[in-house]
């Protein structure tokens, strides 16, 4: 499993150096220790940088960078002030979203009831219901003692926020039995969501046998002359302090001779004052009475060891941590009866009334007059504490969430509505001369069982009149100011300027996307060149591919750049999810974006409607084809990725051209240029010539009646960019025995529905397999019947409208973790509307939180932008190349120690326009690598390497810069 382990609670100035401070980061060690294969994942917050840089320090060494993640939020979000409120809030949003990005199979909450006074996030599905949480639970203190804890309104308002969040835990591990029985007898818990992992002494905490000069040392600097009686922890009211006093101040004078109260903790100077005055009140001279204020561990342990006795007298704990630490280092410890100091002390001689001064003073003096009785308890001690351990507490944490996960009531799967939801389908629609219209015609009707439907382009009509019966049709504009009204949006992208508004649109109301092709660089260079966006080509090759593209397009032959990059990253991006029709798309996605760039898409087959037997004598009568011809077609535009001069020159090999009842027939516009002439000019020189037709544009009839009258069908393709040939579909449809090569989406059809040669194929081959299927009818009729089951039943609309809802829902269930929904909670946030500042800097977080997707790491190599040398010959080359794993970035530290990128240096570099790309600041990311002209420098730009260094950045200062 992989477990996120929310590391806050280490982390605050109210926790860090207290009990729950050091409860996080023991147990976090032991879970790391004890993990086994789990993937275990700390998540700190950037707020605290000093104790992120300690923490990532601490775990370095167990966990790899990539398993310590910092996530940042704008501040002040602290609960003391009702200006915070929008940025609490937003930021506890800010928070969920980033855990869920890390795809947690479950998170830990060290610490929820934090941010009252110090700048922590912590809230539980606020945003996201899908993820099981489980919560250390300390105790529930301040809501059993409200009088006590929650007498000011907005710490009461506070506490009940936390409650809220707690009450939606899936799991709660208390740090005692005593802990866990409130959570079960006043919040409600069931017995099995409540387990208790116990608590340990850190393994520091034992038994010592100072140095004399070290002994000294310590007693002068915190007034101790001899034996003592410690207490330590906190001094709020429960801790019970005054009664400590009033029971000490009650011994008889005989047994205090010689011995001092000493009361060790962090103290604020009224409250010393208050404690001083009370210590005096009850009779104790000064010299009797000592308060430390705050002691660093490496002291904590000898003053424990030196101690005569420990007591610890609290009304209520919720486990009592420094009761186990000083039995830990073998002193002899008493504590109060109650809550869950009796399981810590393991023993009922050692317990007292708190509520009763004259109980605390007995047990008091029992144990410093009764030499066997202490140092029977000291014993017992050191037996009582080998019953805690962080290792066992960390194994019983593990074994409950490992119990707790597969029982997940949310994990079960996703719901279905019960209404249809409201979706807005947005692509080219019929009469539009484009694929998608046509496709869109088929998969609507079927889609609509589904979902009410809207239908939205940028046309001024529709053509099909199911579509004109059963949905709205709205035009872009109105879909932009009424984009809220839809549940769904699903919107169909192909490489044509049918889809030129896409791209914005996408970004502004994100949806689902069909990708028809994987090459977007056709219409990203159209959009460009009719000046409808001068950079928009530019800024796509360089998003997308870096600075390798962006040179070509300036240097090279343009054509060529179009064919080579697919410049499809803004979509992908922008997507909530992504549809293809075959894993050839996916295959182009992990070459060009990396192992992870197709994660999570839904490949739908190209759907078909299956087609009435069509009398093949009818349509060949009407074509004008002989009866008892055997006709071969290959169907679609013409041009060198069909490789149609193949078809005709193997066609021209075999049998088939000197039979005079063979005919070869390209259905399609022939290519214009030296491509087309040539066919034309082979054709003609051909014995065969009047057996071999070009048909020109067939408009929908005449198509369909090539497909009727063919006996063989031949779809070939190279230079593959992703897109889906319907062309091949149709003649299976229509069941001809079909010849392919395999090459891009045709390598993925059934072996036994298709001829499938090569896609290295050579004329001979292609040649044979027409002759075998010229001589074997037999054959011909066993593919085409193969052929057409394949179409209506994997290609069935039905079937494949069904896949696109199950596709559809869950895109938008997995969304719930995504910027759009995170952006839309914000939105609705109910409270004092944030300044410009808040949006600004919360924008910025955003973007540190929530990286973009499909992003390959950067090494940013610091440079001078204004240099007179330029760049090194290295990285004027580096620059030049294809990407790598690494994306190579030129960047710069302006005058307000922000990182930009240098494009303008970079362009200059490669010879292109400068003005081309503009200097943004740099989006930097965990896993990034920053090759520094220097560590040194003033104080802002320390902040910066520090800041770099928190959000997982690798800082080298190598000027060897080849990845």
């Amino acid at each position: 499993m992989r477990i996120i382990i929310d590391m806050q609670g280490a982390q605050t100035s109210g926790s860090r150096t207290r009990g729950i401070g050091r409860y996080t980061f023991s147990l976090t060690q032991a879970i790391v220790r004890q993990r086994g294969t789990h993937d275990i994942v700390l998540v700190l917050n950037s707020a605290y940088a000093d104790a992120a840089e300690w923490l990532h320090t601490q775990f370095a060494d167990q966990l790899p960078p990539e398993n310590i993640r910092v996530w940042q939020a704008p501040g002040p979000i602290n609960g003391l002030a009702p200006a915070n409120v929008w940025r609490r809030e937003s930021a506890e949003l800010l928070r969920e979203a980033f855990i869920a990005s890390l795809a947690p199979d479950y998170v830990l909450v060290t610490s929820l009831f934090e941010g009252f006074g110090d700048d922590a996030a912590t809230s539980i599905a606020k945003l996201d219901l899908s993820i099981p949480t489980a919560v250390i639970l300390y105790d529930l203190i301040p809501f059993i003692q409200r009088k006590l804890y929650l007498a000011d309104p907005m710490l009461e308002s506070w506490y009940e926020s936390k409650l809220d969040s707690l009450r939606r835990a899936d799991l709660l591990l208390s740090i005692s039995e005593s802990s866990r029985q409130e959570a079960i007898g006043h919040l409600g818990f069931e017995a099995a969501a409540c387990v208790n992992i116990s608590t340990a002494a850190d393994a520091h905490f034992v038994p010592l046998e100072p140095a004399p000069a070290r002994e000294r040392d310590v007693r002068e600097r915190y007034g101790l002359r001899g034996r003592y009686v410690m207490y330590t922890g906190g001094i709020d009211h429960r801790k019970n302090i005054d009664g400590l006093i009033r029971a000490y101040a009650s011994l008889p004078a005989a047994v205090r001779n010689g011995l001092q109260l000493a009361i060790v903790c962090s103290i604020q100077p009224h409250h010393r004052a208050d404690l001083e005055r009370r210590a005096a009140e009850a009779g104790l001279a000064r010299d009797e009475f000592v308060l430390t204020g705050f002691v660093p561990d490496e002291d904590l342990v000898l003053l424990y060891n030196l101690c005569t006795v420990f007591i610890f007298p609290s009304w209520h704990e919720g486990f009592g941590l420094p009761a186990l630490e000083a039995m830990s280092c073998g002193r002899a410890v008493i504590a109060a009866g109650t809550s869950s100091l009796p399981e810590v002390i393991g023993r009922a001689d050692a317990l007292f009334d708190p509520h009763d001064v004259a109980s605390i003073a007995d047990k008091l003096k029992q144990v410093l007059l009764d030499d066997d009785f202490r140092r029977d308890l000291e014993e017992h001690g050191l037996r009582q504490a080998r019953h805690f351990s962080w290792d066992l507490t960390a194994r019983r944490a593990l074994a409950a969430i490992e119990q707790a996960r597969p029982a997940h009531p949310r994990a079960a799967g996703l719901v279905a509505p019960i209404r249809r939801p409201r979706l807005a389908y947005v692509a080219p629609l019929p009469p539009e001369r484009s694929g998608i219209a046509d496709y869109s015609a088929e998969l609507l009707p079927e889609l609509g069982r589904h979902y009410e439907i809207d239908v939205v382009a940028p046309q001024g009509s529709v053509a099909d009149p199911w579509i004109r019966a059963n949905c709205r049709v709205r035009d872009v504009e109105w879909f932009r100011e009424h984009a809220g009204r839809y549940d769904r949006v699903l919107y169909h992208m192909g490489n044509s300027t049918f889809h030129s508004h896409l791209f914005d649109l996408m970004d502004e109301i994100p949806g689902v996307v069909v990708l028809h092709d994987f090459f977007l660089s056709g219409v990203a260079s159209a959009i460009e060149r009719n000046g409808t966006d001068p950079a928009f080509w530019t800024s796509a090759l360089y998003d997308s591919h870096g600075y390798p593209a962006v040179a070509q397009r300036f240097r090279g032959d343009v054509q060529q750049v179009i064919a080579d990059y697919p410049c499809n990253l803004r979509v992908l991006r922008a997507a909530l999810n992504v549809i293809v029709h075959g894993e050839n798309s996916c295959r182009l996605a992990r070459a060009w974006h990396g192992p992870r760039g197709a994660d999570g898409w839904h490949v739908i087959p190209h759907l078909r409607n299956a087609v009435p037997d069509v009398p093949r004598a009818q349509a060949r009568q009407a074509l004008g084809v002989g009866a008892d011809s055997f006709v071969v077609c290959t169907f679609g535009l013409l041009g060198p990725t069909k490789l149609n001069d193949r078809l005709l020159s193997a066609w021209l090999a075999t049998t088939l051209a000197r039979d005079p009842d063979c005919v070869l027939v390209f259905v399609g516009e022939n290519a214009v240029g030296e491509y087309g002439a040539n066919l034309l000019a082979a054709i003609a020189a051909s014995p065969a010539r009047d057996r071999i037709r070009i048909t020109g544009w067939a408009d929908t009839a005449r198509y369909r009646q090539y497909l009727a009258a063919a006996d063989v069908g031949v779809q070939l393709r190279t230079q593959s960019r992703g897109e889906t040939s319907g062309t091949v579909l149709d003649c299976m449809n229509y069941g001809l025995a079909t010849i392919v090569n395999a090459h891009g989406s045709l390598v993925d059809l059934p072996d036994d529905a298709v001829v499938k040669l090569a896609d290295g194929f050579e004329d001979g081959e292609l040649a044979a397999a027409l002759q075998r299927l010229r001589d074997d009818p037999v054959e011909r009729q066993r593919l085409g019947r193969r052929g057409r089951d394949v179409i209506r039943t994997v290609h069935a609309p039905r079937h494949c409208a069904d896949l696109y809802a199950q596709a559809i829902e869950q895109a938008y269930h997995e969304a719930g973790r995504g910027p759009a929904v995170l952006i839309d909670a914000v939105a609705r946030i109910d409270a004092a509307g944030p300044t410009e500042q808040d949006l600004v800097r919360f924008a910025q977080a955003l973007a540190q939180c929530l990286p973009a997707r499909l992003r390959r790491p950067q090494r940013l190599i610091e440079v001078d932008p204004d240099g007179r040398d330029g760049a090194s010959a290295e990285l004027a080359r580096l620059l030049a190349e294809p990407q790598g794993e690494e994306r190579i970035e030129p960047v710069y530290v302006d005058k307000e120690g922000q990182v930009r990128y240098a494009r303008r240096f970079a362009l200059r570099t490669l010879g292109c326009p400068e003005d081309a790309l503009a200097d943004e600041v740099a989006d930097i990311h965990h896993g990034d690598t920053f090759v520094a002209l220097s560590l040194e420098g003033g104080r802002d730009r320390h902040d910066v390497l520090i800041d770099l260094r928190l959000r997982g950045v690798h800082m080298t200062t190598e000027r060897e810069i080849t990845p």
